[in-house]
């Protein structure tokens, strides 16, 4: 029998650089870099949410504030509630009261006709006739409305007084004055009927009335400073 011839392995020579590792460095640095990445965006994913976070909590500190501004304003009004002035007592008025008042204010019609007759007469100056007419002719006005909302609310109708005694004013000023006073008593009498009013459109012949006595009480008021008037 022969013997078996013997086998030699061929032998390559080692790179003298790393090149056999390039493949597994460039695989590792690839890696490396998608871990990197990764990590970044759950950085920024958790940053975004703890950005969303904030702005959540922002929100729910200014709902806080909000709440304590409305508990405030809350404790304010029933401060108020408690401690109310003089003239918001005008509020609590009854239907009842609110129609005499009215029944009042058109009952002493005649008397007003016979007081702006006396200033018309006596007036300094043609425009001052011109402004007290065109005052007088509101209160005509005035009277006619009264008359519709009594009427309105009871079914009754209601007239002037009378044999009414008219007191003459000892001069023209004076009358310029008591017009004036009267003007004044009317916007808070009438805000008195105003407060006991459920219908829109009463509500709106109230406020054109007293909007008109507000008029007045300023033509008054430049009435007796044009004529020197002494209080």
């Amino acid at each position: 029998m022969e013997p078996m011839p013997k086998m030699t392995l061929p032998t390559v020579p080692a790179p003298k650089d790393n090149s056999m590792f390039a493949v597994s460095m460039k695989g590792i640095k690839s890696g490396q870099q998608k871990s990197n990445m990764m990590n970044q965006n759950m950085n920024n994913t958790m940053g975004q949410h703890m950005g969303n976070a904030n702005v959540m909590g922002q929100h729910m500190e200014n709902a806080n504030v909000m709440g304590q501004q409305m508990e405030n304003s809350n404790l304010m009004g029933q401060s108020l509630k408690g401690n109310e002035l003089s003239d918001t007592a005008d509020i609590q008025v009854s239907l009842v009261e609110a129609l005499s008042l009215i029944k009042d204010a058109v009952e002493g019609e005649t008397e007003d006709r016979m007081f702006y007759d006396f200033l018309i007469n006596n007036a300094a100056s043609r425009k001052d006739k011109e402004i007290i007419k065109g005052i007088r002719d509101d209160e005509i006005k005035h009277a006619r409305l009264f008359r519709q909302l009594y009427y309105e609310h009871t079914g009754k109708v209601i007239g002037p007084k009378q044999n009414v005694q008219f007191e003459r004013p000892a001069s023209y000023c004076e009358g310029l004055i008591k017009a004036l006073m009267g003007e004044l008593n009317a916007v808070r009498k009438y805000r008195r009927i105003l407060f006991a009013m459920k219908e829109r459109s009463h509500i709106d012949i109230l406020t054109e009335i007293i909007t008109d006595e507000i008029r007045h009480a300023n033509l008054y008021n430049l009435l007796i400073h044009n004529n020197d008037c002494k209080y």
